[in-house]
């Protein structure tokens, strides 16, 4: 177990490191690792592409072997690079690679004399326009797409970046304008990366629409809500403690998923059935007992459910397995009663006789669960709905659908792409998309968004919110947008975006990131799953946030990350990332970390147990 920091610390610099680094290895490798011979790139600028220098530098690219820098192209930008080693042990160290090495960004063309826009390329081999991605190449060492996957940390204060490309490295600028004219080139290949389109203002607007460019730049955005944070957090202030374990248990059927209950019992969806476990203050407690399903083969993927949801006061659990005869997602769900341990019902997806797929299940509201309700909610690519087990034909509501014009319904556009949902405690609902918008319906209607937020490059794998509806916590595989709803309305009323439309006067969210060393050692995993403590209460609030990263539990104090002034935010611009979080070490990949309802915490702990489960283990942590 251990804390990271968001200061990596600072760089040494030792003669003798300097050649010994240098010399392990040359040639370029890819961000995957694999060696690869160095290709001739069309080195353009970001966004400048199809000017005279763009042209100049190409041109100045095939004199190179007239520089007086032999090897060093005249047109590449100089820094020093760093290589990390010994990754979070005691011996872990910054050396010098190369006092003063060369660095670029560049675009792969297989004609480096095509002159095309950089909006895209003919290709000679099949004559269809192609667009070609930018790259940063760093000495001989480092040549990486620009993405979100090199992890890219900025430290204004000491002119300095750190990233990921086969290990971590650092690379440090001699002064203010070199260091800027890095970064300022970094964010414009990053854009064009992500959206396929030079990096205009135009374009920026485009994408992301006028009300929310400062939202998603951070560039001049209202900071309030993060300064009133910070009063908050003065007023809650709780002296820092650390996870620690209170229990754990071994499993013998693998897991596939957690469905935390607030009552009683929590279960563990397994590849043998569903393992029952007993609420405890100090976490989750087997009572050797399971739930051996009927139909199908132990280890049937289709036959083991991939998720189960707790209805009725807790009484009955729905499972949604995986789709069979090669549908995409599944046309039904099954009602476990849990007193019995039998299926009840086998519900099927249906619209006017027809039948139609579901994605994913969720709770009308945080807490019903708790409560005798008889319906919930649904989700596919392009389908939002309400389901009601009262009548024959399950839907009662249907909120949206790009196919079928529905009664009740409202129909997006093509391409909408719903990946996940969650509910508030109020029974608003926030749901991603593979494009990376959320979008916040009210609870009135569902047929058109009240607000809905541009994609900042990453698909959304998961959204989280809190009860009050106040936050929204949106899982990409490399990081999470921790992002605030609040806003007032032109009376000067604070309203969320679940209730009204939010103007260009909103708060820029913040990133939940992985420093490069964590990374780096975390591997090629995604984060999975994020969350927010569990509160079924109103007036109770949020205390923690985690996400699954491979064998990392990571966990973030949920004020800290809202205080407006912490360390992690004070060098930097733009969207701002905060890297203060506690790794929970795992022997094997975790495949789900949750809280336990907050009113499992103690006089001792003040925030409800940590459930991280493996596949050959589910372990407890207190604070």
């Amino acid at each position: 177990m251990g804390t990271a920091h968001s200061r990596e610390g600072e760089l040494e610099d030792s003669e003798s490191e300097d050649e010994s680094v240098a010399s392990e290895a040359s040639g370029y490798h890819s961000a995957d690792g694999e060696k690869e011979e160095p290709r001739r790139p069309v080195r353009k600028s970001p966004g400048a592409a199809g000017t005279s220098k763009g042209k100049a530098d190409v041109l100045s690219y095939k004199l190179g072997n007239l520089s007086l820098s032999p090897g060093v192209p005249p047109t590449h930008k100089r820094a020093k690079l760093y290589l990390h080693t010994g990754g979070n042990t005691a011996k872990s160290r910054w050396t010098v690679y190369g006092k003063e090495v060369s660095y670029e960004f560049v675009k792969e063309q297989e004609d480096e004399d095509d002159e095309d826009d950089d909006r895209e390329w003919i290709s000679q081999r099949t004559g269809k326009a192609t667009w070609v991605d930018w790259y940063l190449r760093v000495a001989d060492r480092v040549s990486a797409k620009i993405d979100d996957a090199l992890q890219m940390q900025f430290f204004d204060d000491q002119l300095r970046v750190d990233f990921v490309s086969r290990g971590v490295w650092a690379m440090k600028f001699a002064n203010k304008t070199d260091y800027e004219e890095f970064v300022h080139e970094f964010q414009n290949s990053k854009f064009e990366n992500n959206y396929q389109m030079k990096a205009t203002e135009e374009n920026k607007t485009k994408v992301f629409g006028k009300d929310f460019m400062t939202w998603a730049t951070g560039e001049d955005a209202d900071e309030s809500v993060w300064e009133d944070a910070e009063d908050s957090l003065e007023e809650q202030k709780v002296a820092s403690r650390k996870l620690k374990e209170t229990y754990n248990e071994a499993l013998e059927g693998g897991a596939k998923s957690l469905t935390m209950g607030a009552g009683e019992h929590s279960f563990l969806i397994g590849n043998s059935g569903i393992d029952v476990f007993r609420n405890m203050a100090t976490g989750v407690h087997g009572k050797g007992v399971s739930i051996r399903l009927q139909g199908g083969t132990p280890g049937d993927p289709f036959s083991t459910p991939k998720k189960g949801m707790l209805i009725r006061g807790e009484s009955n659990m729905m499972l949604l397995s995986p789709a069979k005869d090669a549908k995409q997602h599944p046309t039904g769900v099954s009602q476990l009663d849990l007193a019995t341990g039998k299926v009840v019902s086998e519900w099927k997806f249906e619209k006017d006789g027809a039948p139609i797929s579901m994605r994913d299940l969720t709770n009308d509201s945080k807490g019903s669960q708790l409560d005798m309700n008889n319906t919930f909610l649904g989700l596919d690519d392009n389908r939002l709905c309400r389901w009601d087990m009262r009548v024959q034909t399950g839907i009662v509501q249907q909120l949206s659908s790009p196919i079928l014009s529905w009664n009740e319904g409202h129909q997006f556009a093509r391409g909408t792409n719903f990946q996940c949902f969650a509910s508030t405690g109020d029974g608003a609902v926030v749901v991603g998309s593979r494009d990376g918008k959320v979008r916040l319906y009210g609870t009135t209607s569902m047929r058109m968004a009240k607000t809905a937020f541009p994609g900042l490059g990453s698909p959304i794998t998961h959204v989280d919110v809190t009860y009050d509806g106040k936050w929204i916590l949106a899982t990409t595989d490399t990081y999470m947008i921790l992002i605030s709803t609040l806003f007032k309305d032109k009376d000067g009323k604070t309203k969320t975006g679940f209730t009204g439309r939010m103007g260009s006067r909103i708060a820029a969210p913040r990133l939940l990131k992985l420093n490069p060393v964590d990374a780096h050692a975390a591997g090629v995993h995604k984060f999975i799953g994020g969350q927010f403590s569990w509160v079924t209460e109103s007036g109770k609030q949020e205390r923690h946030l985690v996400v699954s990263v491979g064998n990392f539990s990571v966990v973030w104090d949920f004020m800290r990350v809202k205080q407006s002034d912490h360390e992690c935010y004070r060098h930097e611009r733009g969207l701002k990332s905060c890297y203060c979080y506690e790794v929970v070490p795992k022997d094997e990949s975790i495949v789900e970390s949750r809280f336990m309802n907050d009113t499992f915490h103690s006089i001792a702990s003040p925030e409800a147990p940590l459930v991280v489960a493996t596949p050959k283990k589910v372990t407890s942590y207190n604070i």
